[in-house]
């Protein structure tokens, strides 16, 4: 997925454009990302949680 490129990326974005419309893929934006940001937020936790295992 590292390997996609410039002209696959604009691609993509061109695809998502006409599925979901330029008024929806902001929204879709905000929402990935923040789905992104909690799921690394619940992840540091547990690895927080597990190096105080280790330390005891």
């Amino acid at each position: 997925m590292a390997n996609i490129g410039f002209g696959g990326a604009l691609l993509i974005f061109v695809i998502a454009l006409i599925v979901f419309g330029p008024k929806k893929l902001p929204e879709l934006g905000r929402a990935v990302g923040s789905t992104l940001r909690e799921f690394k937020q619940s992840t540091k936790g547990i690895m927080d949680d597990h190096e105080k295992e280790k330390e005891k």
